[in-house]
């Protein structure tokens, strides 16, 4: 991420309303509207979803990998396989949907960040599931918005 010289921009490079965000070497991920994650989860049936879900779980993993933890997962294949074909055995669907809930805390921990709360996303997912996803990716955007700040370098 680079840093502009007028101090206007760079607050606003620091705070990426949408798009990819470089977080370290190698670690670009993608800050997403969470009403578009849960119009398009809702729309396409899921199959976004699908989609969706490997991609956070390889940005977690690979921001988790720069930081040297393994909490943030290292395999979104196979939280993705989980997710679907998974759900035709059920188990393994709601295994990862709670495992990549506590990565996302996790995340945002890391960030220093209040992690979006277990009970409330237990809530959504049982009455709005596409509520759930946005819930989710709103805890992400806040995570990659933190980390994208403490990777900005300050300039003198």
């Amino acid at each position: 991420m680079s840093v502009s010289s007028s101090p206007g921009e760079a607050a606003s490079a620091a705070q990426p309303l949408s798009g990819p965000v470089e977080l370290a070497p190698g670690v670009t991920v993608k800050i997403r509207s969470p009403i578009v994650v849960a119009i398009l989860g809702l729309i396409t049936l899921g199959i976004y979803v699908v989609f969706w879900w490997y991609y956070v779980n390889k940005e977690m993993a690979e921001y988790g990998r720069s930081r040297n933890t393994n909490e943030l997962g290292d395999s979104p294949g196979k939280s993705t396989l989980a997710l679907f074909p998974g759900a035709l055995i059920v188990v393994p669907a709601l295994w990862t949907t709670v495992t990549t809930f506590q990565r996302i805390q996790a995340a945002q921990r890391l960030t220093s960040r209040t992690p979006i709360n277990g009970w409330l996303g237990l809530v959504l997912y049982l009455v709005i599931v596409p509520a759930y996803w946005g819930y989710m990716q709103s805890g992400l955007n806040s995570a990659w918005r933190a980390a994208a700040e403490s990777a900005v370098e300050p300039t003198a």
